[in-house]
């Protein structure tokens, strides 16, 4: 899966958003760290989560991660950690005032049964990514409590 988006920002913004701020834009559930390679991060969506390890940094560049460990709590999928072992990786090509990011997901094929969910969730939270940077508040997805 691929996805490209441009932003008016330098890619120095966009590569602290990335490595940094992850809390901002994607999900506001974040463990651990993603600024050095070699560290892990999990992000939770509800029951959902993913863990994922810093495998590649070029400051301003270039970011991947790899997914280490992951439940997809979505009753009908057959197998809730296809996300194991996939790779995101992050190219960021920048000029003056904007940057191009190239959001290739590997082994996110439509092969895999939570394909179409989860392309449509990266177009959601590369959106709320581009608002984040753009504008200072991004729209990450909430775990909501309910008061009983």
């Amino acid at each position: 899966m691929q996805q490209l988006t441009q932003l008016k920002k330098n890619s120095e913004n966009v590569y602290k958003a990335i490595t940094q701020q992850i809390d901002k834009w994607w999900t506001e559930d974040f463990l651990g760290s993603s600024k050095k390679v070699n560290e892990e991060f999990t992000i939770r969506f509800g029951t959902t989560f993913k863990t994922l390890k810093v495998t590649e940094l070029t400051p301003n560049k270039k970011v991947v991660w790899t997914c280490i460990d992951t439940l997809i709590d979505i009753p009908e999928l057959p197998n809730n950690t296809e996300w194991k072992g996939t790779e995101i990786v992050w190219n960021l090509d920048n000029n003056a005032t904007n940057t191009k990011i190239s959001l290739t997901h590997i082994g996110l094929t439509p092969k895999v049964k939570c394909y179409n969910i989860c392309e449509k969730g990266w177009v959601s939270f590369l959106d709320s990514l581009k608002l984040f940077v753009e504008t200072g508040k991004g729209s990450p997805f909430q775990n909501k409590q309910e008061n009983i």
